[in-house]
């Protein structure tokens, strides 16, 4: 059984920082780890993804203020939130699979992210 268990989430005010962490207990072999979100109503979407080999993609609403980084080989990924805006509210998902582009079967419980002064 995969798991993900991610932490780190909270409350900050508009323009401040917060990291996220996402890690295995066991060891699994997969192309790709990141972080998807989904705000209340809305469908979930990807946040930033990286490749085993270090090649990362982010939305385009979070380039220049998010920052992935890990050892998927090892199963860890994490994200460097800086810059924070209201509409970064959301649950966030780490998420794990064979493409950068797209969605893995294994996702962790989520964690709240609320931005509000």
């Amino acid at each position: 059984q995969v798991q993900l268990v991610e932490s780190g989430g909270g409350l900050v005010q508009p323009g401040e920082s917060l990291g996220l962490s996402c890690a295995s207990p066991s060891i699994f072999k997969v192309y790709a780890m990141g972080w998807y979100r989904q705000a209340p109503g809305k469908r979930r979407e990807l946040v930033a993804m990286i490749t085993v080999g270090g090649d990362t993609h982010y939305a385009d609403s979070v380039r220049g203020r998010f920052a992935i980084s890990g050892d998927v080989a090892k199963n860890t990924v994490y994200l460097q939130m800086s810059s924070l805006k209201p509409e970064d509210t959301a649950v966030y998902y780490c998420n794990a699979g064979d493409d950068l582009m797209t969605a893995g079967n294994f996702w962790g419980q989520g964690t709240q992210v609320t931005v509000s002064s």
